[in-house]
């Protein structure tokens, strides 16, 4: 409607939380790396879902640059609305850069608004701000003062659950786990919380549960763009498959192709194994059996072991597992393969 003003009601009723930092960092990287523990720490604690595309979680950068030793802060320029971690480091680095080659070529940095245009990977201007009047900053007399007692403060916290920082130091000191795993397991709220019910399945298994949650689990999370609450493998499910893996049942290789199964069809660990066959051959006696029959097929393999050619030893190893369709459990079977072709 000409000579009308709309308003957007889309988002009301929608509480929106504005965290001003202080200039304190040195590099783009260093504030992508400021963002994303600011990203995992409100959607940790449930506050905000996170999607950058959608508006839930963006951020406005604030730019200066000043010669190496100058204590006093340049003239900042504010990139607006950059919403995503890579257009944010990009967007600092490009300003930064611009910046730097004005103030060099003799030239002024002038206050004001950009925007990254991720297109042709530069900021362009978008209005400018002479100075805090520009802002027009006033008082509403209809909302009072709001003092939040600390209190209150100390109640809300007391609701939190164990925040990130402190569980990755955790799964470090109490379960062994190296900065790494712990790191990528504390990634998202979800994700911590699938590890710690898939080791109160596994008892002691700490870097085990951590490798297959890392591994197969996240594969296929991936390749069907899961969110781990979605997994269609429960952590009751997958600890079931890793006491198998814990208790010599199933060998490494086994295990992933019974996740596979129970990925797509469901169903138990143990139910799988047993009525597959695929239960690995541990009796020492069944592999001694099949490394005897083995090495009195292949005689010439044998002596060309003893000789020193231990390359031979693959050989060996391959026919056994083939033989044994692929259930021997590999430990023993290289144990006893080296003790018996010894001679």
């Amino acid at each position: 409607y000409p000579g009308t003003t709309g308003i957007d009601l889309n988002r009301a009723g929608t509480p929106l939380l504005e965290i001003v930092s202080e200039p304190d960092m040195r590099s783009a990287a260093e504030a992508v790396a400021y963002a994303r523990v600011l990203h995992r720490l409100v959607t940790w604690i449930g506050i905000c879902d996170g999607n950058m595309q959608e508006g839930s979680f963006r951020c406005d950068a604030n730019v200066s640059v000043r010669p190496k030793g100058q204590q006093a802060f340049g003239t900042r320029c504010e990139i607006k609305n950059l919403n995503s971690f890579r257009f944010m480091e990009k967007a600092i680095e490009f300003e930064i850069t611009r910046q730097i080659e004005l103030i060099e070529s003799g030239g002024t940095v002038v206050q004001e608004t950009r925007l990254y245009d991720p297109d042709r990977d530069e900021t362009r201007p978008m209005r400018s701000k002479e100075d805090a009047q520009d802002y027009r900053y006033f008082p509403d007399p209809d909302l009072l003062p709001l003092c939040i007692e600390s209190s209150w403060i100390e109640r809300v916290r007391g609701t939190l659950p164990e925040l990130p920082e402190a569980m990755r130091g955790r799964f470090v000191t109490e379960l062994g786990l190296s900065h790494y795993d712990a790191g990528v397991l504390t990634a998202s709220y979800d994700l911590a919380r699938y590890f710690l019910a898939l080791m109160a399945c596994v008892a002691g298994a700490a870097k085990l549960c951590a490798n297959w949650v890392s591994g197969e689990l996240a594969a296929a999370l991936h390749r069907e763009g899961l969110e781990v609450c979605q997994s269609r493998v429960t952590p009751a499910q997958l600890g079931g498959l890793l006491r198998r893996i814990q208790d010599g049942t199933v060998s490494g290789k086994m295990a992933r192709e019974i996740f596979d199964v129970l990925w797509t069809d469901g169903g138990e660990a143990d139910t799988l194994i047993a009525s597959r066959g695929m239960k690995q051959i541990s009796d020492v006696s069944a592999l001694e059996k099949i490394v005897e029959e083995l090495m009195a097929a292949h005689p010439d393999q044998v002596a060309e072991y003893r000789s020193g050619k231990e390359k031979v030893f693959g050989f060996f190893v391959g026919r056994a597992m083939k033989a044994s369709g692929g259930r021997a459990n590999p430990a023993q079977l290289n144990a006893i393969l080296k003790d018996r072709l010894a001679g």
